[in-house]
């Protein structure tokens, strides 16, 4: 490499050459490298650049676009303050003390941060304080040892951040809107108000994720279907925000309109899961349908990728729903079963989401273990059992992860109010004779339970058109039930047929077709069913009168 025509090109050795004779003969060797040398001395030792002592103290921190002040001794007295701070706070005396003339201080409390400088001798940050006056500010205090300063000082340097705080603000209050509207939409989605069955007692509670919109797609429903059975449901959309919340609304939606077909718990999954993949093919959810039937004392449920329901005894002991349990609705390619777990009397059911027992560096079981012995030590109404399963769960206003819970309790009855629920039951045997023998069966019953005259006729009648129905249609076995409640009376015929009946306009010349025209026209509800064991039941339900009601609770 030419060094000599790179070292032409730094700084001071152009104006050395110039000094040079013209037209001289170039140097020896030896003169090059004394060229070197002082070339070295001139970067190593600058003439023209200035030192720091060159400059005023005074001078460079007046100039600081920062808030800088300066306190000496254990008084924290003012030695000095810039302009940027006397133009944010007005000048202040030397000699003062802080605490006397700085209120500003205060504000941004400043005075323990002071104090804390001068005995450990380290600086010390305070980030986004505010002032009365509405301004921000992060300040540091540093530690200053100097001999003209008795007992030390400090020196306080404090930089506006309003425009970032009031920017930082403003994006909180977008995310708070955003999050209310996502929770708003949450919420409406919801029960308004929980159904509540003649034999069960319900009680659910929501509540939202805290981290940013964190509302997910949580969800619960009670569905009464009719002849005193019930709907019990509950979901969770995987995801967060309105997108859940809104995926969640179309699959409640769409819930309970299945439910209206009376389908076993298998089918209404199997239909969910298929619209699940519709609705939105990149979300998944999982579900838990039931159906209770008071006269068979048991849950009958379908599980969708869902955590297993409990069911606590009346003396403590919790049990767990086991398998099957299928895959997340919305994967498709699957058929759900159904299975069931025993509900008696004075038994309560807790169906919940995974934001109740799931936590970070844990394994889920251990969440539904710890779930389960919260159980067996809640009683109470199933509000109470709801708030206590929170607070033992550790579940609070700052949980990071949405939790729906939804307790369902079986009551034990006795004395007074086991008098407001009968049951009675007649097998449909001797063909044609069948109806004659149903009709005096159920007006000796309905005269036992107290009903009023108008009242019994109507359920006579009732019960000769579903009797006559199910002769004319159905096939052996047959049965008919009758139950009452604290609410309403139902009728209910079972029959081998599992071919429904549909309300028709019967023409004036048609000998049939009127019976089911006839149920629904005196009665308050109507309605069919595929039971499990092939077959159908064909119900009707009657509203007691207050009247029965006051006359029976006395």
């Amino acid at each position: 490499m030419n060094f000599t025509r790179w070292s032409a090109r730094l700084p001071g050795t152009q104006r050395r050459a110039a000094r040079g004779t013209e037209g001289s003969v170039p140097a020896a060797r030896g003169e090059y490298g004394q060229q070197l040398e002082q070339l070295a001395e001139d970067i190593a030792e600058p003439a023209d650049v200035p030192a720091l002592e060159d400059f005023s103290v005074r001078e460079l921190l007046g100039r600081l676009p920062g808030l800088v002040a300066l306190a000496y001794g254990p008084e924290h007295r003012i030695a000095y303050v810039n302009d940027a701070y006397a133009a944010a706070f007005g000048p202040r005396p030397a000699g003062a003390t802080v605490a006397d003339t700085c209120p500003e201080a205060e504000d941004l409390g400043l005075l323990p941060l002071m104090d804390q400088v001068l005995r450990s001798g380290k600086p010390r940050t305070v980030k986004s304080r505010r002032t009365q006056d509405g301004g921000s500010y992060t300040v540091t205090c540093l530690p200053v040892d100097s001999p003209r300063l008795d007992g030390g000082g400090v020196l306080v340097h404090a930089a506006d951040v309003t425009d970032h705080a009031e920017a930082a603000e403003r994006l909180r209050a977008s995310e708070r809107r955003h999050r209310e509207t996502a929770v708003t939409l949450q919420r409406s989605l919801l029960p308004q108000e929980l159904e509540q069955p003649d034999d069960l007692r319900i009680a659910a509670t929501y509540q939202p994720g805290v981290a940013d919109a964190a509302v997910g797609g949580d969800w619960y429903d009670v569905i009464t279907l009719g002849a005193g059975r019930t709907a019990l449901v509950i979901g969770d959309v995987m995801g967060r925000g309105v997108r859940a919340a809104a995926v969640m609304g179309q699959l409640r939606t769409a819930v309970r309109a299945y439910a209206r077909l009376d389908l076993p718990p298998h089918e209404v999954l199997q239909l969910l899961d298929g619209l699940a993949a519709e609705i939105d093919a990149s979300q998944i959810a999982t579900c838990v349908y039931a159906i209770h039937d008071p006269n068979e004392g048991k849950l009958v449920y379908a599980s969708a990728g869902h955590l297993p329901i409990l069911v606590r005894d009346e003396d403590g002991t919790v049990r767990c729903a086991e398998d099957p349990t299928g895959p997340p609705l919305g994967t498709g390619g699957w058929l759900h079963a159904s299975a069931s777990i025993a509900l008696p009397p004075g038994s309560t059911a807790v169906l919940y989401t995974d934001g109740l027992v799931e936590r970070r560096r844990e394994d889920i079981d251990e969440g539904v273990a710890a779930l389960a012995r919260a159980l067996s030590g809640a009683s109470g109404s199933p509000q109470v059992v709801c708030d206590r399963l929170l607070r033992s769960l550790g579940v609070t206003a700052e949980h990071d992860d949405d939790v729906a819970v939804l307790v369902v309790q079986h009551p034990s009855r006795a004395g007074a109010d086991a008098e407001l629920f009968h049951n009675a039951a007649l097998e449909l045997l001797g063909g044609v004779e069948a109806a004659p023998r149903a009709r005096a069966f159920a007006s000796g019953v309905l005269s036992s339970w107290r009903f009023p005259v108008e009242l019994r006729d109507l359920g006579v009648l009732a019960t000769s058109e579903l009797v006559a129905n199910s002769l004319q249609h159905g096939t052996p076995p047959m049965r008919l039930r009758l139950r009452r409640t604290d609410r309403r009376l139902i009728i209910e015929v079972t029959d081998g047929d599992d071919h429904l009946p549909r309300r028709r306009r019967a023409e004036t010349e048609d000998e049939a077709g009127r019976g089911i025209s006839i149920i629904a026209t005196i009665a308050s509800s109507w309605g069919s069913r595929r039971t499990p064991g092939g077959g159908k039941a064909v119900w009707c339900e009657f509203a007691l009168p207050d009247r029965v009601i006051r006359a029976d609770a006395l």
